[in-house]
């Protein structure tokens, strides 16, 4: 069902001026789960925006929501149905092209206000799961998120660079929260997570149980970085989480911030403007926060840029 929507409040304060549609311009944030940082940064992102922004004289009231990450929040943004969202770029990327999971068809409306921070891939399992590398999966449980997520397309491509099929490991469809309880509880080995780092699931899990994340190196994760050259070989550095001491060489893709070519280009330059300009505040919530600057807001960006992103970037220097 959809809801009222930005461009339905601007068009009614900019052409009745009434006193009830000037009263404020509401502005969504598709996030993700409690158990990651699209959710906690999102939330702060919304507060910077409704205290920063204005259209027109009129203040941006926006909203973080909860949502199913970013091939749901990609297909909510096909639909109008919500302002902006955070998407991973490789499944931004694959929605804008129609590729992978859009298949059904390309979502040529979306357009980028800049990028986020580096999702880091953090393949978590307890200390004592016998887990060394990937490879050791086979026949053990894995928790992918939902059916058509960014994780679960990342897990058939680790599966398939490593000679392996889905048919190999027991898959299980939980959220990044439920994995960790259920790896908690020892009914699942492991939860592949795709998130800012620290992950609050994961600092959650580390806090209960001794921990280990997963190198992803190898031969077999240069062949994946060809076929998606969206994913980066990161270090996850030394104590990031409890036990964790030694640094882990892992992936990582950049979260970037989405909208939708109905979204007027006052909302989104105003938008873009607060964020960018504030990026201090965002630190204050979560430590990915302070990644999140003018110049790399254009990293991984693959898609057109939303006209009011691309007038703030002009006007900043960042596009020439």
């Amino acid at each position: 069902m959809k809801r009222t929507f930005a461009v339905a409040a601007l068009a009614a304060a900019l052409l009745t001026g009434s006193a009830e549609a000037q009263e404020r311009i509401f502005f969504g944030i598709a996030t993700g789960g409690t158990g990651g940082t699209y959710y906690p940064l999102g939330g702060m992102l919304a507060q910077v925006i409704s205290n920063n922004a204005t259209v027109g004289g009129k203040k941006l009231a926006a909203t973080a929501e909860t949502g199913n990450a970013s091939v749901a929040n990609a297909k909510l943004l096909g639909r109008g149905e919500i302002e902006s969202a955070f998407v991973a770029a490789d499944i931004l990327d694959a929605a804008y092209r129609g590729v992978n999971q859009f298949k059904d068809g390309a979502l040529t409306n979306l357009r980028a206000l800049g990028a986020l921070y580096p999702e880091t891939v953090q393949l978590v399992v307890r200390a004592d799961s016998g887990v060394a590398k990937f490879a050791d999966l086979k026949g053990k449980s894995i928790s992918s998120g939902s059916p058509g997520s960014g994780q679960w397309q990342l897990l058939g491509d680790l599966l398939e660079v490593h000679g392996m099929k889905r048919e190999d490991v027991k898959e299980d469809f939980s959220s990044f929260a439920q994995s960790v309880d259920k790896i908690k509880d020892g009914h699942l080995t492991a939860s592949l997570i795709t998130a800012g780092v620290p992950t609050a699931s994961v600092v959650d899990l580390a806090n209960a149980h001794p921990i280990k994340i997963v190198p992803l190196v190898g031969p077999e994760i240069d062949a994946l970085k060809k076929r998606q050259p969206y994913y980066a070989s990161v270090t996850l550095e030394a104590n990031t989480y409890k036990g964790q001491s030694e640094p882990v060489e892992t992936l990582a893709v950049m979260a970037i911030w989405a909208t939708h070519a109905a979204v007027p280009e006052e909302i989104a330059y105003a938008v873009t403007k607060a964020a960018y300009e504030n990026t201090e505040t965002l630190a204050k919530v979560h430590v990915q926060g302070k990644n999140i600057r003018p110049e790399t807001a254009l990293r991984s960006v693959s898609i057109p840029l939303h006209p009011g992103a691309e007038r703030y970037f002009r006007e900043k220097g960042i596009l020439q």
